[in-house]
């Protein structure tokens, strides 16, 4: 193409398009440079070219910083991102090393010590010598899977040793991360519109709690709750007819403690303490907290039965004053019932 004519041509691609919906665009060089993606073309005084690394004007050399709560591999791999980019696009020696060096500069700001990029200048070396082919093909009746785990510092680590003894891969994923705080796409639901979920209702004359969980709206479930203890509790209540009640089966335990104690039940307390769609891991869910709860007014530890091995590593809510004197009087009167 002669020069001069470039601007012609993007001016006929432009109307060859009738919706013009596409257009296309040129960009000329300046002090024989032009940038390409992550490249920068210069042309050399003998008309040869060679290739740099390109930074917009606004770049600002901010990485992930070495302090950030990341595992340890995350942030290697911002180092190693940078240095293979500036041995697969610049093509110079004398350019490699100002390029080096000027990562080097950016990731201390970012507070990466030497060490680090000491450690993955030896991982490019030792891996450019390596036949990946004949790698794969030795371990790779080793590996049984992999898992991704949450990143907890001090944990995490440990952890992937165990499963790395195994022949299982593990790699890490943030927990919390800044577009989990900032970004909500979706309008907050009510608590009352919510399903799939756990809940828990306190009692106002006890430390009690009744804890269950649902597949329905969860102000629909505490509406059918108050329902059926106020057909019981409301009105005045003789002795006679508060035996012959607690001789009923009721539909929940929340009004089994209501007629039997004649205790209020604080239902603007009700919350959703937990969420969960899918069934089973709901059930292990509700389990979980009513385990974890030191006093609870339901008929039974939930719908699935876990084990008391895992009581040491249920973290309990801290039991109230009233706990241990309230917990021997239920075991006291649960005795006496049985021995009747």
């Amino acid at each position: 193409m002669e020069k001069g004519e470039i601007r012609n041509l993007t001016g006929h691609i432009n109307t060859i398009d009738p919706t013009g919906n596409i257009k296309f665009t040129y960009e000329e060089k300046e002090d024989k440079q032009i940038p390409f993606l992550d490249t920068l073309l210069v042309r050399r005084e003998d008309g040869s070219v060679k290739l740099l690394v390109y930074r917009k004007k606004s770049h600002t050399d901010q990485y992930l910083n070495f302090i950030s709560h990341h595992p340890l591999n995350h942030k290697l791999a911002v180092i190693r991102t940078l240095l293979e980019r500036c041995y697969s696009i610049v093509t110079k020696e004398d350019d490699r090393k100002k390029e080096e060096e000027h990562v080097a500069k950016a990731l201390s700001k970012c507070g990466y010590p030497p060490w680090t990029i000491g450690r993955v200048k030896q991982d490019i070396v030792e891996k450019s010598f390596k036949d990946e082919a004949k790698k794969a093909k030795n371990t790779r009746g080793n590996h049984k899977g992999m898992v991704v785990v949450p990143y907890v510092k001090g944990l995490s680590d440990a952890f992937a040793r165990i499963l790395k003894s195994h022949g299982i891969a593990t790699a890490n994923r943030p927990h919390r991360t800044l577009r989990n705080f900032v970004v909500h796409p979706k309008d907050k639901v009510k608590d009352e519109e919510k399903t799939g979920l756990i809940y828990r209702v306190p009692c106002k004359n006890c430390s009690s709690f009744y804890v269950r969980e649902t597949d329905r709206k969860f102000g629909l479930r505490i509406k059918e709750h108050k329902k059926e203890v106020n057909s019981f509790t409301a009105g005045t209540q003789t002795r006679a007819s508060r035996a012959r009640e607690s001789s009923v089966t009721h539909k929940s335990a929340i009004t089994d403690h209501a007629v039997e104690k004649n205790h209020v039940i604080e239902w603007d307390k009700a919350k959703v303490v937990d969420r969960e769609a899918q069934r089973q891991t709901r059930w292990i869910k509700e389990a979980l907290w009513i385990r974890k709860t030191p006093m609870w007014m339901n008929r039974d530890a939930g719908s699935y039965q876990i084990s008391h091995t895992w009581d040491q590593v249920i973290p309990r809510s801290r039991a109230p004053s009233s706990y241990k004197r309230s917990r021997r009087d239920q075991d006291v009167r649960r005795t006496s019932k049985r021995c009747h």
